[in-house]
């Protein structure tokens, strides 16, 4: 499918998924084409930012509408760490839940024949062997499990390792780096479960999205270059992507006209948008010209919105 091919998108939500287990079921956002068939799927974690909604299968729009438009289905779960669920803080792995995140997106996968049932026009349109995860932020950390990242938990002292083989690639937006020295007091005694990680076993490809001036003080002492830890210390096939002037919203991709974005720039978003698509593309179909067109004319010459750095 090429950049400039478009199709109507259809989204329903919520679809709810029944987990007993959970402090409450499970809820997913469904966006794809209203036709085509072996669609891809992107699985979208949503970031921790002061909104409500925003936070939730409801966010995101920029990136979900544009992916859904031009090929892929775009599952987004709400995860227990929305602010529109409320929930009681007094759950060990409140305010982030940081591993229930990840076991939402694995959940998803391990439930899609019931997502295809409760999705109008959607059954047998899945492509399960091409599957992508994605997140921005928090979302970042929960899609790098995935993508093979490991922590230690705080409670036990045990390694985590929820990395899902089904997962051919991945996407983080401004996504956190390792931890010990390198986040901030408050991190370590709040969100201490970030001292722990690791990509060292990320082997998963992946593009790393970071911004040049996305300084996360709240988070770490190591200035913007801190988002670009997931490409410099894991192995396997990377892909960085350093955006010129990008702040931690990347412009404004979690949703239209935010007032939380701190650098809005609708021709940052449009460059997000289609080198995520490219990247994806190209990923998961080898051969596909997406990525080098896109990367080719977005990053090259003296307007380029960003620099581009590759390790095989």
């Amino acid at each position: 499918m090429s950049f400039s091919t478009t199709a109507p998108v259809l989204s329903v939500s919520p679809v709810v998924l029944p987990t007993p287990d959970r402090a409450v079921d499970l809820q997913v956002k469904v966006s794809v084409p209203v036709a085509g068939d072996g669609l891809p799927i992107i699985l979208l974690s949503h970031g921790q930012g002061p909104s409500n909604h925003l936070s939730s299968l409801n966010g995101y729009a920029p990136l979900v509408n544009f992916w859904a438009a031009r090929g892929f289905a775009v599952l987004q779960p709400t995860h227990l760490s929305s602010r529109t669920l409320n929930l009681d803080s007094g759950d060990p792995e409140a305010p982030l839940y940081y591993r229930s995140r990840a076991e939402d997106m694995i959940r998803i996968l391990d439930r899609l024949d019931e997502i295809e049932a409760a999705v109008p026009h959607l059954r047998g349109r899945l492509d399960r062997g091409k599957i992508a995860v994605a997140g921005h932020s928090m979302g970042g950390h929960t899609a790098s499990l995935l993508l093979g990242a490991r922590y230690t938990e705080p409670r036990d002292g045990t390694e985590v390792n929820l990395a899902d083989p089904r997962v051919s690639a991945g996407v983080l937006l401004a996504a956190p780096g390792r931890g010990g020295d390198a986040v901030t007091g408050f991190v370590a005694e709040n969100y201490s479960f970030f001292l722990s990680t690791d990509f060292s076993a990320m082997t998963t490809p992946a593009l790393v999205v970071a911004g040049d001036k996305d300084a996360s003080a709240h988070l770490t002492v190591r200035g913007p270059e801190w988002h670009a830890d997931p490409y410099f210390l894991s192995p396997g096939r990377k892909t960085l992507l350093t955006l010129f002037g990008a702040e931690h919203g990347l412009g404004g991709i979690s949703g239209y006209d935010v007032a939380e974005t701190t650098d809005e720039n609708p021709e940052r978003v449009a460059a997000v948008q289609r080198l995520t698509w490219a990247y994806l593309r190209s990923e998961l179909y080898p051969g596909d010209s997406a990525w080098r067109e896109a990367s080719a004319e977005l990053t090259g010459g003296s307007d380029a919105v960003g620099r581009v750095d590759v390790r095989y």
